[in-house]
């Protein structure tokens, strides 16, 4: 019995530290459309980026930085249509899944395509925030949070300056 107290010990805290720090959208059991059949990866060098984004769009999209809030003309848009990636065209979110979320920033319950975002663990400020990027360039879109509406539960807070929106 002895013997086995360390085995279950170990094997419960590696249980309970997998299911803290798992991807938002595994726990929420989202619906969200199938696959976007087009994605394809986007790779391009340090000085291609600089050149095809502006210099806010590549400090947030390529450095992972925080526009301010409320600074966006996408933050409290009712505009219908879709949200594309700035740094490549990448369909990320559609106006139908978007509200307001009081915090600023474009905010969304899901995006459009399971495959549109992807997301990666953030620990940069002190915390354990789960990042969302873009699927098809890996640039830094903004976070996820758990204290979004139904039907998910989830806040995709999306920094404007990451978007580019194109009407119906």
């Amino acid at each position: 019995m002895q013997t086995l107290l360390p085995i279950f010990i170990f094997f419960s805290s590696w249980m309970l530290q997998s299911s803290c720090t798992s991807p938002v959208n595994e726990q929420a059991n989202l619906s969200i459309p199938q696959t976007d059949t087009t994605l394809k990866k986007l790779v391009l060098t340090d000085t291609q980026w600089r050149e095809r984004l502006s210099a806010e769009a590549y400090y947030v999209l390529r450095k992972k930085g925080t526009e301010r809030s409320f600074t966006s003309s996408f933050h409290n848009s009712k505009r219908k249509g879709n949200y594309h990636c700035a740094g490549c065209d990448q369909l990320l979110f559609r106006s139908s899944e978007k509200y307001d979320s009081g915090t600023g920033w474009p905010s969304f319950f899901q995006p459009a395509f399971s495959n549109s975002v992807s997301e990666a663990e953030d620990r940069s400020y002190g915390s354990i925030e789960t990042e969302v990027l873009c699927a098809k360039c890996d640039g830094h879109l903004g976070h996820v949070f758990k204290d979004g509406p139904r039907p998910t539960g989830l806040r995709y807070c999306i920094n404007g300056v990451a978007l580019v929106f194109k009407e119906n």
